[in-house]
């Protein structure tokens, strides 16, 4: 059955004092003994669904753990998932051989009855013990991408999970809304449509036909420091060393999240602002073929960049489509000619045969998104002109431009 919900997830941490966090530690414990007791029970009798198995379960997850009823009950539905994952695979590969689930994560589950999330940016969360309340670590600013579920009443808190890593704690919460009717399905094929091309590089993580430029040189300075530190640590070879390796992998994802998000948030404010009802990007199949393997970072952030336009995008009803992005950095958006001798420098294009000149990111921008524009224009189900958004107005194949009012 289809999800009618779109579904997301904030991480915060939780600001803790030593009391909170031993009662917290106890409470992942007493979570994983749940979960275990809930598995071996559903395995032994062959049990998968989660009511049934709550049924068989509850019982002995409250007298073996000190686990509240709402979390035993939680307990015994991970469980469940658990072994219906199992159940997918034996019926998938019958030679597969599988075993028991066992919870070794240093997590657990809450819901709305065991976590309540206050106005004031503090929470309550159930424990062994008393339910303790702590502030969240959030950013200073409302541009963090936490705050537009914390803030937005559309947004509904749903399951969440606290987890435990190398001494810090994490709070990954849950939030769900309806789907919203795409735009485009309330729009007839006579129409007009107005389409945002994106350039996807390594000096600009993103260029818009709206001459939104987002730049990566940050990101390509942490990774540059990320991976020299790194290499140093990988010829000690100590588990210190290791250790260190992990903690600062994470903080470098978590911070390329970050920005990334931002940029997400940005680009989709490019496509509201010039009403495009589509959002177009080159092939990420295309980028891994041409891209050397020195580029794999960069391929990740990509391809994690359109992941969140995408279900960003999705939020706000827009499409997101897909183009070949070959020779998007050579051909004139202006008189169509396509030269290598076009592209002067990295950050530079000059049309040998017009002479029209602009930023390279900024011109492959503006030819992915005609890329799109073209092939709606060739769909014999459409008798409208699509058009690309630019930063001043519009463009199409046949008007040309036509200026913002």
């Amino acid at each position: 059955m289809a999800d009618d919900y779109l579904r997301r997830t904030a991480i915060t941490r939780p600001i803790l004092t030593t009391e909170q966090q031993d009662l917290l530690d106890a409470t992942i414990n007493e979570w994983q003994d749940a979960c275990n007791i809930s598995s071996r029970i559903g395995w032994r009798t062959g049990e998968t669904r989660k009511t049934y198995l709550q049924d068989l379960a509850y019982d002995e997850v409250l007298e073996e753990t000190r686990l509240g009823s709402q979390h035993a009950i939680l307990a015994t539905h991970q469980a469940a998932a658990a072994l219906s994952g199992v159940e997918e695979i034996k019926e998938l590969d019958e030679e597969y051989k599988t075993s028991c689930p066992e919870f070794t994560a240093t997590t657990v589950k809450y819901d709305t009855r065991t976590m309540t999330l206050f106005d004031d940016d503090t929470v309550s969360l159930s424990t062994v013990d008393d339910r303790i309340r702590c502030d969240l670590a959030l950013p200073d600013d409302e541009d963090g991408y936490q705050h537009q579920y914390l803030n937005d009443e559309d947004w509904e808190l749903t399951e969440s999970t606290l987890s435990r890593r190398d001494g810090d704690y994490y709070l990954h919460l849950g939030f769900r809304k309806p789907q919203p009717e795409k735009q485009v399905k309330q729009r007839d094929d006579d129409e007009d449509r107005t389409v945002l091309g994106v350039d996807l590089g390594i000096v600009n993580i993103a260029t818009t036909s709206t001459a939104y430029f987002a730049s990566g040189r940050e990101l390509r300075h942490r990774h540059r420091e990320f991976e020299r530190i790194r290499s140093s640590l990988q010829q000690t070879g100590t588990q210190s060393a290791h250790r260190t390796i992990q903690q600062m992998s994470g903080r470098e994802s978590r911070y390329v999240r970050d920005v990334l998000h931002r940029v997400g948030n940005d680009i989709i404010e490019e496509a509201l602002e010039h009403d495009c009802e589509y959002i177009a990007f080159e092939n990420l199949k295309h980028i891994r073929e041409r891209a050397p393997p020195v580029k794999e970072f960069h391929q990740w952030a990509h391809r994690q960049l359109v992941d969140l336009v995408e279900y960003k995008a999705e939020e706000e009803g827009i499409c997101v489509e897909y183009v070949d992005p070959e020779s998007t950095s050579r051909r004139c958006p202006e008189c169509g000619h396509t030269s290598e001798g076009n592209r002067v420098r990295q950050a530079e294009f000059e049309c040998e045969m017009c002479g029209a000149t602009g930023n390279a990111d900024y011109v492959a921008a503006k030819n992915v998104g005609l890329r799109y524009v073209r092939r709606g224009l060739q769909s014999s189900r459409r008798t409208g002109d699509s058009q690309l958004a630019l930063k001043s107005g519009t463009v199409t194949p046949s008007r040309g431009f036509v200026p913002s009012d």
